[in-house]
């Protein structure tokens, strides 16, 4: 039994998304594994009651430019929250903790200026097989892993109801 992953809130359980309008904004790096987080974030979003035609989608280059897209979409104020979703794999350069710092402390800030959740869904992996096993597709060894897609669709609707107290 693992200790790591989203426990269930007993207070979403009883709640409903229904009425939420959330924004997913995601990346085109690694762009077969983010489709995938996508659709499972977007499939829990709809399970927890989120109308699809409450969800827009909407695409930008690569993690840098997920701050300024959750920004400049926030502002509309047509959204109760937004998930950025994106996935780094490490190479054999500093880019990779360039990007994920600079991403992560540009989510952190919108969310906090616009006083709107954000939901942080960036994968930052050391390897492939690590971004694989984190979006559910499985790895070499035959583990199936766990999507993290569907965790951040449950935060979202959970910090947008709280939001709203």
């Amino acid at each position: 039994m693992g200790i790591k992953g989203l426990t269930a809130s007993t207070t979403l359980a009883s709640t409903s998304g229904a009425g939420l309008k959330v924004l997913v904004i995601h990346t085109r790096w690694n762009l077969s594994i983010v489709d995938t987080l996508t659709a499972a974030t977007v499939a829990k979003l709809i399970e927890l009651g989120v109308a699809s035609s409450d969800i827009t989608i909407k695409q930008v280059p690569g993690a840098y430019e997920l701050p300024f897209a959750a920004q400049a979409l926030l502002k509309t104020g047509a959204y109760d929250a937004a998930i950025a979703i994106g996935v780094l794999i490490k190479g054999d350069t500093m880019h990779f903790e360039y990007i994920a710092d600079a991403s992560t402390q540009g989510l952190m800030r919108v969310g906090l200026d616009a006083k709107l959740p954000v939901i942080f869904g960036i994968l930052t992996c050391l390897s492939e097989e690590q971004a694989l096993l984190r979006a559910g597709l499985g790895g070499p060894d035959g583990k199936s892993g766990h999507n993290h897609g569907a965790d951040w669709g449950v935060a979202a609707v959970e910090m947008a109801l709280l939001n709203k107290l």
